[in-house]
């Protein structure tokens, strides 16, 4: 049972401010994995930064609801069963795949430098994917810690 009345009990609020605090950290923290111009000013990537979290949260929104979807329930969160976890990891991670392999290839939106790992064959960035491993678990929690 929610504890929490009005918007601050909404669970896609919840899920939204935790992962774009928690997404933000780490967009921030790869930045030296990702090719950038030196010339540019640091707001730039502070931007880019910015714009790329707001992505991670309706990656998770988007998660959140394919969860919510297969559970009936927007309450899933509260008490989610490892299946759910790992159901909304994986969104994440296939979402990610998708976009990074979109972005770094026909889109030419970024590129990674030569101390970025990457997946064999797909060639995923695996800080990306990381990203999509550890942080939605940390989402849960602290959502779940928010709204009981």
């Amino acid at each position: 049972m929610q504890s929490q009345s009005g918007f601050a009990g909404i669970p896609e609020l919840n899920v939204a401010i935790f992962s774009f605090l928690l997404n933000f950290v780490w967009e921030m923290w790869q930045v030296p994995f990702f090719s950038v111009t030196p010339s540019d000013p640091h707001w730039v990537g502070v931007v880019a930064c910015t714009q790329a979290t707001f992505g991670d949260a309706a990656i998770s929104l988007f998660a959140f609801w394919c969860v919510a979807a297969v559970a009936r329930s927007r309450s899933w969160i509260l008490n989610s069963s490892p299946s759910q976890v790992g159901a909304f990891i994986a969104v994440g991670v296939v979402i990610t795949i998708i976009l990074e392999a979109m972005a770094t290839g026909p889109l030419e939106r970024w590129s990674y430098t030569s101390s970025m790992p990457t997946l064999p064959v797909l060639g995923t960035g695996i800080v990306p994917l990381l990203q999509w491993i550890l942080l939605p678990p940390l989402t849960i929690w602290f959502v779940r810690r928010q709204l009981t």
